[in-house]
């Protein structure tokens, strides 16, 4: 039976000791990622010029346990395990019989579930000698989360954030740049990528295809310099299932299991942490847990895009990989969820989506503060407007049993908190946040454009 405690804490000594590789388990293997010079399959030497060669073992690897390196749990032992807690207040405020779950994840030092890989990619790189390390970010918590990790490790960090949170954000700005990285609103002037786009556009809000870009060309332009991404690849999700996989393990200490698992998703990672352990139980103990992914109406690439090949980024440098996208020249509107606005997904959610073994449900802005409001006066804890999408799927199920009287189960991944996103909820008491659903008209234009490989 369900415990009576608040927050279930899991020992220090039940920490996972191994990452779960869903790929070892996936019904339909994933196509393989393009070269996209030559249309070819990759090969680990293709990307040997931005990664270290262990994470493109991971990116390739097929083993269902890796383990995780000591010195990558001792970091880890800055805040983890994370607490898995019960949300009685809101149940109550919900008069629904079900039971709800949080995986609080915003007591990490940079305040998200990013730092789970980016202290991994940081211990990686600084074994294979490398100096400095260049990402995107889009609202922020990525780009906090590398910065932090290569205090850890003392390693250089640039960050090429999204022009349009760089503005919204400026304290998550700030916390990058207290833990040492350099950051540059994108598009820059620092890249080729970024003047093209500034020449084209010099109002534009930027996009993370864009300051991917920016990222991957400063990495390929310097010998000393790697770059490292927090979503979106195979190594990525691989290094966030110490969520699920510790989740799973507090619930066995309160002898309870979820019917229903639901994260928000963009490029995919805080998803896949919690999602797919708990699809390990699915494809191979016959488990009938929903797994829900939730996005915004505004960016959406589940519902919306279109299951092809297409680039990760807009100037077309990355590889080409087989995603449902909007098309690499999508370029979303400014909505404060800036952590879920890219117009991708993860190849192995994407494909996992295909074969109907998640769900997607898509959100407007509105909708989804109204529920962030709701957790917040309930459960006394601020959550980041990209928590907040999946805050308002857990209440939407939880109303759900309150009118069929089902007493489900239901656990969310509270990614991280909102403490640097106030601008965001002053607009929304204020009335002056509008809703936005992507045209879609704008979203075909955009797949007109999709690459013909593949």
């Amino acid at each position: 039976m369900a415990s009576k405690e608040y927050r279930i804490y899991l020992p220090e000594r039940k920490m996972p000791r191994h990452w779960y590789n869903i790929q070892a388990d996936m019904p339909t293997p994933m196509q393989p990622p393009l070269n996209p010079s030559t249309g070819e399959p990759l090969k680990p030497e293709d990307l040997a010029s931005i990664f270290p060669m262990a994470l493109i073992e991971q990116e390739m690897s097929t083993e269902r346990w890796i383990e995780i390196p000591e010195e990558v749990l001792e970091t880890y032992r800055l805040w983890r395990p994370t607490p898995l807690v019960r949300a009685r207040r809101l149940e109550e405020y919900l008069q629904t019989p079900a039971r709800i779950y949080y995986k609080n994840e915003g007591v990490s030092p940079a305040g998200s579930h990013k730092p789970n890989t980016a202290v991994a990619q940081a211990y990686y790189n600084k074994q294979a000698g490398v100096k400095r390390l260049s990402t995107e970010t889009g609202a922020g918590q990525w780009g906090s989360a590398l910065a932090m990790a290569c205090s850890q490790f003392g390693l250089e960090c640039t960050v090429y954030m999204v022009k349009v949170s760089y503005n919204q954000k400026p304290y998550r700005r700030s916390l990058m740049e207290v833990y040492g990285a350099q950051v540059f609103a994108s598009p820059s002037t620092q890249t080729a990528a970024g003047r093209k786009a500034l020449e084209k556009n010099p109002d534009t809000l930027g996009s993370l295809g864009l300051a991917i870009s920016e990222a991957v060309e400063d990495a390929a332009s310097r010998s000393d310099t790697n770059y490292s991404l927090g979503s979106v690849l195979n190594h990525v999700l691989l290094h966030q299932t110490i969520i699920g996989l510790e989740c799973q393990e507090q619930f066995k200490m309160v002898e309870d299991y979820p019917d229903v698992v639901i994260a928000c998703c963009g490029g995919g990672s805080n998803f896949g942490g919690i999602g797919f352990p708990f699809l390990y139980d699915k494809i191979r103990e016959g488990k009938e847990t929903r797994i829900i992914a939730v996005e915004p109406e505004a960016c959406p690439t589940l519902t919306k895009g279109t299951f092809t090949y297409d680039y990760g980024d807009v100037a077309a440098l990355t590889p080409i990989i087989n995603m449902y996208t909007l098309g690499h020249d999508f370029e979303p509107p400014g909505i404060h969820a800036g952590g879920l606005r890219y117009h991708g997904g993860s190849p192995l959610i994407s494909q996992l989506y295909h074969d109907g073994l998640v769900e997607a449900r898509a959100y407007k802005q509105l909708s989804v503060f109204e529920a962030a409001l709701i957790f917040a006066r309930t459960e006394g804890n601020l959550p980041a407007p990209e928590s907040s999408h999946a805050i308002r799927a857990a209440i939407d199920i939880a109303l759900e049993c309150r009118e069929t009287g089902e007493p489900k189960t239901i656990l969310f991944n509270l990614s991280g908190h909102g403490h640097y996103d106030l601008s965001a909820y002053d607009l929304y008491l204020s009335g002056k946040m509008e809703d936005y659903e992507y045209p879609q008209e704008l979203i075909e234009k955009s797949i007109a454009s999709l690459p013909k490989f593949g």
